[in-house]
């Protein structure tokens, strides 16, 4: 497949929308490049980082979503297994590690392609996305990492859901 090269042209740049959905929610933020945007936003089990990133050759704006556990290299194979297991479970978005900081990653990319632009609604949606399956799964990881359950126990504990009031 050939891909027709067009010159897009966009009102705002992307990562504006993001900014300003930061700025309206008053979460803290930094932009310290154009194309990259860092925002914090407290979850239910920790405070996430989230960073955008405006990839101009693919015309895609990258979520990633990072929280606060350090990967336990002795429990790594299992910790591999539960990031394949949630992934399963995901429609949007998926976990990964990030090898160079040693963290589980929550990521999402919108494609923009031809020039579309990003509305407010999907940005959020976007990190509505990442934070709650950070909130869903955090504890899996911990289970996972510093309990020593398996990848199996873990997912089975978040996917357990109750019903009615105690």
């Amino acid at each position: 497949m050939m891909m027709i090269e067009t010159e897009a042209s966009r009102s705002e740049h992307p990562v504006d929308v993001i900014e300003r959905v930061a700025a309206v929610r008053a979460w803290t933020f930094a932009r310290d490049d154009e194309d990259e945007i860092c925002i914090s936003v407290d979850g239910s089990w920790s405070p996430y980082q989230l960073s955008f990133t405006w990839l101009e050759g693919v015309e895609a704006l990258h979520l990633a979503c990072a929280f606060d556990i350090k990967i336990n290299e002795r429990r790594r194979n299992e910790l591999n297994k539960l990031v394949s297991l949630i992934n399963e479970q995901l429609w949007v978005g998926h976990f990964g590690i990030w090898e160079k900081e040693g963290v589980v990653i929550f990521r999402h990319t919108l494609i923009l392609a031809g020039g579309l632009e990003p509305t407010t609604d999907q940005c959020e949606a976007a990190i509505e996305a990442g934070v709650q399956a950070c909130d869903r799964y955090y504890q899996c990881f911990n289970f996972v990492l510093w309990s020593g359950r398996t990848a199996k126990e873990a997912l089975d504990t978040a996917l357990f859901e109750t019903v009615g009031e105690a």
